[in-house]
């Protein structure tokens, strides 16, 4: 059906986190300078989400063969890892106000690990609700798919473990690390000569995106690597709930954004080492040069969605990509039917360009629309 290029996890607001669910950040008044770039990002992850699921489904001919495609195509990379990145950091700074007011690390876990499947549950339901309306040209395979939301609820989960497995700060912030670069290390020998073939299909599927098809497939979100990333969110979290950033914010996410650049050239030259450790090398899918690549290109758009939001217009009245963050969920899950499932706005691999970018536009103008509706509801 499609290939989804991502999807945040959780909601705007105090009621969200008071719920403790690590999924969005608490935006009130006081902290509405410092944070609004977390939802700013989210909504630009939607933007980037419409566009090439957009350009994906409609584009057909000769449009998909050119660098325009190319382009909507290296933009489709992004808005899973940023969603998975923020996850990680609302997680982080929820559960560290939660251990500030004294609540129990087993409670915290308790609270994560149930919302954890709270997401994995929505993600099976999404997967049946495609599968019924594409009754009769959907495979049933499909209800078994590891799609984006099932690893954001798997990695909430697993953060939740940890969590309550390593005590302080400082210690889980070297934890969290530690196993983003794990995952990103396994994830090449798991996708090829560690193999766990001894695994069910659906089950190896959850390790490296295996599906039916006897080889990792590239469209699916299996734990290796993705989960990664949600873990590096996680420690980018814990930093950003330290002493220094409430003293100085915009010096650590300027140390945030250096450290982003070092982590780009270090994937790059990796890339470009004449040496490989990996019997098999796939740069674009699963080699950890390109998840530090990403990671670091994550910390240099913080950067500059807090410039924005703090010196530039990203709050200047009413903002589309924050109210896209505040909702991201709820548009994730209705865009998907206008742009591949059976009330698509346009005919699949048949428009131009400019037919396309229409249909796009009418896209995120309704999502939006969509966001403020169901905003205004829930303050009423």
């Amino acid at each position: 059906m499609h290939s989804a290029a991502g999807v945040p996890v959780g909601t705007h607001g105090q009621e969200s986190a008071d719920r403790g669910y690590p999924c969005s950040v608490d935006m009130t008044t006081t902290t509405t300078q410092r944070l609004a770039y977390i939802d700013w990002m989210r909504g630009l992850a939607c933007v980037l989400m419409f566009q090439w699921h957009s350009y994906e489904s409609w584009l057909g001919g000769t449009a998909r063969q050119g660098r325009f495609f190319q382009c909507a195509a290296l933009g489709g990379t992004f808005p899973a890892p940023l969603f998975l990145f923020l996850a990680g950091i609302s997680f982080g700074l929820i559960t560290e106000r939660q251990r500030s007011k004294g609540l129990a690390p087993g409670a915290i876990a308790r609270q994560t690990i149930a919302r954890g499947a709270e997401i994995f549950a929505l993600a099976l339901a999404f997967r049946a609700q495609e599968f019924a309306l594409g009754w009769h040209w959907v495979p049933w395979t499909d209800l078994l798919r590891v799609d984006v939301l099932n690893v954001i609820g798997i990695s909430i989960m697993l953060m939740g473990v940890m969590c309550y497995a390593v005590r302080g700060r400082a210690a889980a912030i070297a934890a969290s690390l530690g196993t983003a670069l794990a995952i990103a290390l396994l994830t090449p020998p798991l996708w090829s000569t560690w193999r766990p073939r001894f695994l069910p299909w659906w089950l190896e599927s959850y390790i490296n995106g295996v599906h039916t098809q006897g080889t990792p497939q590239f469209y699916l979100f299996p734990i290796f690597p993705w989960t990664g990333f949600a873990f590096a969110g996680l420690a980018v979290g814990l930093v950003l709930t330290g002493s220094a950033t409430r003293q100085r914010p915009a010096g650590v996410v300027a140390g945030l954004g250096g450290a982003g650049a070092l982590l780009v050239a270090a994937g790059l030259a990796l890339d470009a080492a004449p040496w490989r450790i990996y019997a098999m090398y796939d740069f674009w899918h699963s080699s950890p040069e390109f998840f530090l690549i990403r990671c670091g290109l994550v910390l240099l758009l913080m950067l500059a969605a807090y410039a924005w939001c703090r010196w530039g217009f990203g709050l200047v009245s009413f903002s589309p990509l924050v109210q896209l963050g505040y909702t991201s969920l709820l548009v994730y899950w209705v865009h998907i039917e206008f742009v591949y499932g059976r009330f698509s706005l346009l005919p699949k691999k048949a428009s131009g360009i400019a037919q396309a970018s229409a249909g796009l536009a009418a896209v995120f103008l309704g999502m939006l629309l969509l966001s403020v509706v169901r905003t205004h509801m829930k303050k009423t």
